[in-house]
């Protein structure tokens, strides 16, 4: 059994990626949207590619975006060399957590100075950008850093809120739109969560993100059907 999980994910990755380019050939006028996030953004993306369907060619980077560490170092190939029309990001759980990354510098302060540089490379393409809040913390020590990592790691409120806080002061400065995703999950985390000591979200907690994220998407669209033609200003 864990061979053919093994070999379905397999094929998976190269499947998807082909599935994608036939996709975006075949509907070459329909205006490209980029999800970039972690496993949150992971787990709504297919409710947003169908909400979207037919209006709009929904693409997540391949892989989890981890921190703003990883992220750095990956971005250029994230963006490849599609012109996106929107792209809908966030990274954060990981910079507060940590994760196999708690060794590293993933201070609010250095959050926001990554931050600082990715919403720089991201604006040099020319597309819309919309900042996902970071959905909530566990309300208990978070249970992948105390079952693997051995370590006690509860991310208090204050604490949540100089991450969140970082982060808006940086889209406030690029006058970046925000999709509020904590805000609407917070007041029914205990419906939504898949428990007290995990990040993750039930199939209607996703379902209830990829709509709010597709709603958020959806009016970009419009507005950009409404605009001239832009000029590819991805970097060289």
């Amino acid at each position: 059994m864990v061979k053919l999980i093994t070999l379905a994910f397999v094929l998976l990755s190269i499947v998807q990626p082909t599935l994608l380019a036939k996709g975006m050939a075949e509907a070459p006028d329909l205006p490209k949207v980029l999800i970039i996030g972690d496993s949150i953004s992971i787990g709504y993306t297919a409710y947003v590619q169908k909400a979207l369907e037919g209006k709009a060619v929904v693409k997540h980077h391949e892989g989890n975006a981890g921190p703003t560490i990883r992220a750095v170092a990956n971005i250029e190939k994230w963006l490849g060399g599609t012109q996106w029309d929107v792209i809908h990001f966030n990274w954060g759980l990981w910079d507060m957590y940590g994760w196999q990354y708690a060794q590293e510098d993933r201070s609010p302060l250095m959050y926001e100075k990554r931050l600082e540089a990715l919403v720089g490379r991201l604006q040099r393409t020319g597309a819309v950008l919309i900042w996902a809040t970071t959905t909530p913390v566990c309300p208990v020590p978070e249970k992948t850093m105390r079952r693997r990592f051995k370590t006690e790691v509860k991310i208090t409120s204050s604490v949540e809120k100089q991450y969140q806080d970082a982060a808006l002061r940086v889209m406030k400065k690029h006058r970046i739109q925000v999709n509020d995703l904590h805000a609407i999950m917070a007041p029914k985390l205990k419906q939504y969560a898949l428990g007290p000591d995990d990040v993750h979200f039930t199939k209607e907690g996703y379902k209830k993100l990829g709509q709010q994220v597709a709603r958020s998407i959806e009016k970009n669209l419009v507005a950009e059907q409404k605009s001239p033609p832009k000029a590819n200003t991805l970097a060289e």
